[in-house]
């Protein structure tokens, strides 16, 4: 016989509770700031997009001395929507496609006496919200 004291080949219940409460408290401090960085992430996304659209505005501009309408809008950019209104119309289109804002909606175009204004109405896609949910404003969120 041997009198050996019998060695523990496995956890107990309450050690493995206790190391499943402290993965719940430390995923449970990590994964705001991770959905905030993606939330930051995607409207960094659209202040560039939106850079990208104001340079072929800019161009369009500077080809045919004033910037699209309103009612035009940024598809301007992909075709010349009035041959006698803009002569100087390039040959190839200013953009190739018109690029959507990171929850794949349109942007919204203004043009109000030569003042453009390219706005997205962030996750919620609808005018308004709060924190992330608010409108992107290329004038005052992306050139900061």
């Amino acid at each position: 016989m041997k009198n050996q004291p019998n060695l523990r080949n496995a956890f107990s219940l309450i050690e493995l509770l206790i190391v499943i409460a402290i993965l719940g408290l430390l995923v449970s401090m990590v994964a705001p700031s991770l959905m905030d960085s993606a939330d930051k992430a995607k409207r960094d996304q659209v202040c560039i997009q939106m850079a990208e659209v104001n340079k072929a505005l800019d161009m369009f501009r500077l080809d045919n001395g004033s910037f699209p309408d309103t009612e035009e809008g940024i598809e301007a950019l992909l075709s010349n929507p009035d041959a006698d209104k803009y002569p100087n119309y390039r040959p190839k289109p200013y953009m190739e496609r018109l690029p959507k804002d990171a929850w794949q909606t349109p942007f919204i175009y203004i043009n109000e006496g030569g003042k453009i204004e390219l706005i997205s109405f962030g996750t919620d896609r609808k005018e308004g919200g709060e924190e992330y949910a608010s409108d992107i404003f290329y004038t005052k969120e992306c050139q900061k």
